[in-house]
């Protein structure tokens, strides 16, 4: 019991969800991935993939959460240079050789391992918004500085990001957004950025929309650009057409993840029992939230939600207990771009939202945003653990006055010690108020 307090540190509601989220990825995981098992012709291989990967997260979970949080601060700078550089490798290397995955270049692969550069760069953004924002913190809110330098830093990431990847450009944005806000950027400037964002959008939508798609193809840098057409008019125009006629020679991913919803009832199919796991081609990743649905039905889709909402609220009270700025913004930050991106997989799962490929955090199958993830899960339990100790030493400096009151002899040196907070010599950056 002791061997496993000490490895299993921090908060034990966020240790639980990350836990019971991986139960779920190995089993839905598992069931979904019937097409690489055809295609590898192992049955094991690759939940036996899947499972070592998860196993290494937990490992990444337990080293981070061990880590010093005001050491994250040092990671931002270093992170964001590695990302551009290799945002730009790779976006280079699909331009000349036309090497890219489903008509996007988004990976990489170095010494045999495949990742994605944009995970590393949400990590070093979303980093360096939180240490941008508990620096320029004062009085009135955030300094314009502070606005300004998180304009510049997100641009040139979104701006690598959104060529080959739309979805994850948007939502990483969402997220910065959302964290000015919370830290205080001025509301006004906020305002303003929102409703030039829309009505960029708007005008990029009709400009695609007006566009024959041969126009759109040899328009430099926009060879997405008839497929980010195609998606918005399946979803704008999407009609309601009976079983009976019912065509899935469109989009069949789309078809079949709402036939596996439609037939899934209160308590669905029971675990290993999915039908059109053999037809989504994606199904043990972007569309993973469709089987457990089919399998788990209603009532275990719902759960998955719960917890995912679970995360969020627990993130927030931990930040409550924050007395500086780094670690609330750090870990709110964190849990807003894991919650967003999970709810919108779902949204796409269920025909919310169009189509992107965007997995489910801590459950779809992958390999550099699973240890993404659960570096990110790793950092919220650092923070907890630091919250957890200033409840301790708060507990201890509100005990040593009465014990100095009841001293018949107390000394100047003592009474200084006993008054003066710990918490001030735990942390530099700026308090939380």
């Amino acid at each position: 019991m002791d061997l496993l307090k000490s490895i299993f540190k921090g908060d034990k509601v966020i240790w639980i969800i990350f836990l019971v989220l991986c139960l779920i990825s190995i089993a839905e995981v598992f069931s979904a991935a019937s097409t690489l098992t055809y295609k590898s012709g192992d049955h094991w291989a690759p939940i036996t993939q899947h499972t070592i990967l998860l196993s290494i997260g937990a490992l990444i979970v337990v080293f981070v959460h061990n880590i010093p949080y005001k050491w994250f601060q040092t990671f931002p700078y270093p992170l964001l240079l590695i990302s551009v550089v290799l945002l730009l490798f790779v976006m280079i290397t699909g331009m000349v050789t036309g090497d890219r995955i489903n008509g996007a270049a988004r990976w990489m692969t170095f010494m045999g391992i495949q990742f994605q550069p944009s995970e590393v760069a949400k990590m070093g953004v979303v980093m360096g918004t939180a240490v941008i924002l508990s620096r320029g913190q004062n009085e009135y809110g955030a300094s314009p500085k502070a606005f300004k330098r998180i304009m510049i830093m997100t641009g040139i990431v979104c701006g690598l990001i959104l060529p080959e990847n739309y979805s994850t450009g948007i939502l990483l944005f969402c997220t910065i957004y959302l964290m000015m806000f919370i830290g205080r950027v001025q509301t006004k400037k906020l305002i303003l950025l929102g409703g030039a964002l829309i009505g960029a959008a708007v005008l990029f939508v009709t400009f695609l929309l007006a566009t024959p798609n041969n126009t759109l193809e040899k328009i430099p840098m926009g060879h997405r650009f008839t497929t980010v057409k195609a998606r918005i008019i399946d979803f704008a125009y999407a009609k309601e057409v009976p079983a009976a006629k019912f065509d899935i020679d469109g989009d069949a991913q789309v078809a079949h993840a709402r036939i596996a919803v439609a037939t899934s009832h209160v308590i669905g199919k029971g675990p290993g029992n999915s039908v059109q796991r053999d037809f989504l081609s994606q199904a043990y990743s972007d569309f993973i939230y469709a089987i457990i649905i089919e399998e788990l039905g209603l009532i275990g889709g719902i759960i998955v939600v719960f917890l995912y909402i679970c995360l969020l609220i627990r993130v927030g009270r931990i930040a409550k207990k924050c007395d500086r700025t780094f670690p609330a913004f750090l870990i709110i930050g964190i849990a807003l771009l894991l919650v967003i991106q999970a709810l919108f997989n779902m949204m796409v799962a269920v025909g919310l939202a169009p189509v992107t490929g965007q997995p489910l955090p801590l459950i779809s199958k992958g390999g550099t945003s699973t240890f993404i993830n659960c570096a990110y899960i790793g950092m919220i339990l650092s923070v907890s653990r630091y919250t957890a100790k200033l409840e301790e030493q708060r507990l201890h400096d509100a005990q040593i006055p009465m014990h100095v009151e009841t001293n018949s002899t107390p000394t100047v040196e003592l009474v200084e010690e006993a008054e003066q907070p710990t918490s001030q010599l735990l942390n530099s950056d700026s308090e939380f108020k």
